[in-house]
Order: C-alpha cells, then sequence, then structure tokens
C-alpha cells in the first residue's frame, strides 16, 4: 500500500494521489502502442525504446515537437477532450516526414490547472490514436497540476516525437530543378494552427458552436474546427519506398508562403493556379466571416492542403498511383520554376 500522500500539498492545490488515477486510466490506451517498439513500463523515470535496425546503414534520429496551442480553447468550450491528443502528434511526426524519417516514439506533456483524471485519460486516448495512427510508441509522458498558474478547467498539451533515417535517404532540396511537379496531399481541415484568427472571427468564446452552416455540409461549426490534424504517416512512408522524392512540406502556421519556401534550395520557386488548389469550405467560410484577405489566408492556413511533395515529372503518375492506394486523393498542385519569389500564385 502507497504511504504516498500529503495534504498539506492537497491544500496547495495539487492531489498527487490524482495524478495516481490518472495514470492508472492511461495505461489502457497506452497499450495500444506497444507493439511498436516500447520496452518501458509506464511511470519509470525515462521512456526505453527498443531500435531495430535492420536495412540501416548509418542511421540518423530526427526529432520534432510542437504542442496544439490555441485549438485547445475549442476544447474546453466544447468539453471534448479526445481529439486534441491526435493533433499534438500529427504536428511532431508529419514535421518528422519532410525529412524522409519514419516515426519511432512519442512522449506527450501535460500542464493542467487541476487534474481531474478522466479528462487527463481522454487526452491521452487521442494521443495513443495518434500514436497508433503514425506506428509510433507512446513511451511516457509527464502531467504536471499547476493550480493558480492555469486556470482549474484548462491545461496545454505539447509532445516530443523522435524518428530515424538512413542518412542515405535525408531528403535533399538541392536536388530540385524547375519543371519538377509539386503534388498535394488534401488536409482534413484547419489542422491545428491559426486558431486564434479563427476564434476572434467567429467569436468562439460568445457563439453557439453547435451552429451549422450551408456550406459545412451539415457539420456544426465546433464539430468542424475541431477536426484532427491529418496523419500522413501511412502514405508517406510507402511514397518514400516506392518514389525519388525530392522534398517535402508539412503547411502548417504561415501556409503557403511560409512553409512551401522552406522546402526549396535557392533560386528556385514553386508556380500555383488558385483554381487548382482544392480549398474546403472551411476556409471559404473563414474569408466570408472574417472579410480576410486571400493572401492573409494562404499565409495563415493550409487551405486544403496539409502537405506537398516534390518529385520529378516524370514520377509524377507513379506518385500520385502510390498516395492514392493508401488513401490520400493527392494531385498535382503546381510545378517548380527558376526564381527566388519562393511560392507564385497565379489567378
Amino acid at each position: 500500500m502507497s504511504k504516498s500522500f500529503s495534504e498539506s500539498y492537497k491544500n496547495a492545490g495539487v492531489d498527487i494521489t490524482a495524478g495516481y488515477k490518472s495514470v492508472e486510466l492511461m495505461k489502457e490506451h497506452i497499450k495500444k502502442t506497444m507493439s511498436f517498439g516500447d520496452t518501458s513500463d509506464l511511470g519509470g523515470f525515462g521512456g526505453l525504446f527498443g531500435l531495430d535496425m535492420t536495412g540501416l546503414k548509418e542511421p540518423v534520429l530526427v526529432s520534432g515537437t510542437d504542442g496544439v496551442g490555441t485549438k485547445l480553447k475549442l476544447a474546453f468550450l466544447m468539453d471534448k477532450h479526445d481529439t486534441v491528443g491526435i493533433d499534438c502528434v500529427a504536428m511532431c511526426v508529419n514535421d518528422i516526414l519532410c525529412v524522409g524519417a519514419k516515426p519511432l516514439f512519442f512522449l506527450d506533456y501535460i500542464a493542467c490547472g487541476k487534474n481531474y483524471p478522466e479528462k487527463i485519460a481522454q487526452i491521452v486516448s487521442g494521443v495513443a490514436e495518434g500514436c497508433v495512427q503514425s506506428r509510433s510508441a507512446l513511451i511516457g509522458g509527464e502531467t504536471a497540476e499547476m493550480p493558480g498558474f492555469y486556470p482549474e478547467d484548462e491545461y496545454d498539451l505539447a509532445g516530443f516525437a523522435v524518428g530515424v533515417v538512413d542518412k542515405s535517404r535525408v531528403l535533399d532540396k538541392t536536388r530540385i530543378r524547375p519543371g519538377d511537379k509539386v503534388l498535394a496531399l488534401p488536409s482534413s481541415g484547419v489542422h491545428s494552427n491559426g486558431f486564434s484568427l479563427v476564434r476572434k472571427v467567429f467569436d468562439v468564446e460568445n457563439t453557439d458552436l453547435s451552429k451549422t452552416y450551408p456550406e459545412l455540409d451539415g457539420k456544426s461549426l465546433g464539430e468542424t474546427l475541431l477536426t484532427p490534424t491529418k496523419i500522413y504517416v501511412k502514405p508517406m512512408l510507402a511514397l518514400l519506398d516506392s518514389v525519388d522524392v525530392k522534398s517535402v512540406a508539412h503547411i502548417t502556421g504561415g501556409g503557403f508562403y511560409e512553409n512551401i519556401p522552406r522546402s526549396l534550395p535557392e533560386g528556385i520557386s514553386v508556380r500555383i493556379n488558385r483554381s487548382d488548389v482544392r480549398v474546403l469550405p472551411i476556409f471559404d467560410l473563414i474569408a466570408k466571416e472574417g472579410e480576410v484577405p486571400e493572401h492573409d489566408m494562404f499565409n495563415t492556413y493550409n487551405m486544403g492542403v496539409g502537405m506537398t511533395v516534390i518529385v520529378a515529372p516524370e514520377e509524377a503518375d507513379k506518385a500520385l498511383s502510390v498516395l492514392r492506394k493508401n488513401g490520400e486523393d493527392a494531385y498535382i498542385l503546381g510545378e517548380t520554376i527558376a526564381s527566388d519569389e519562393g511560392v507564385v500564385l497565379c489567378q
């Protein structure tokens, strides 16, 4: 029987026994990720991972870290906490893919004003689901109860992922040439950036989030905005194994104008016809309701494109076929040109 209990600490606002209950409730969700290489027991001081070196001549570890941002405000308002964990995993593992790496394991960090074990377990259930989707082991994490720092009903969520790639297969954007094809992998929605503007446009704290709009095909505003970030691990790993991919960009904060140039070498830009972008209805609604200029929309949101991939023109059809066989309705978004403009969006 544990002797770990402090009445004084509880009176200060931290109930360590609630933390123990949270861990117990998490275990059933974390077990779903155990088959991906986890060799540690939950509750230790460090997470262990057995790395399979098969086929790796010069393994390079690749790391990524991110949070969910103010999208969490929607989760608070809707009292729905089982999807934001998917966002947290997605924001990390999708970045790792841009190097050409396979995600291996994930750790999360939850800071809250008050530890409600059932709520924490809901959050972790989403993290575990994201790990299952990305074939990553959830090998550990931290829950910090911080009364007086966060409101009792609020929390923050961040994470950290590690992947691996053989050094010879690290993506090299310097190989890009004018005339290469830029492929688009559709997003599932707003994903997990730009929510400060979303919240301002819809005044979410004072709006009925169950309200529906004709543009959203019967879905409520809240349901649409809380849609989890898509995880691209399965289709992208299949693509990387089948096609000579030159570069990948994860379209997050900063939209097209910030993220696509990060995947380009000096002297190369991407030309995109505006009419070829399959913009999701939620972005048209944001632009209309907030009177947001088109440039600002493309400089803030993914606009329906969660990831871009650059391949040689002769590889484009094969790449599209592989992506579609793996559940992605990918399409040609544009092509590379000799220019220093970054992204050229043609009307």
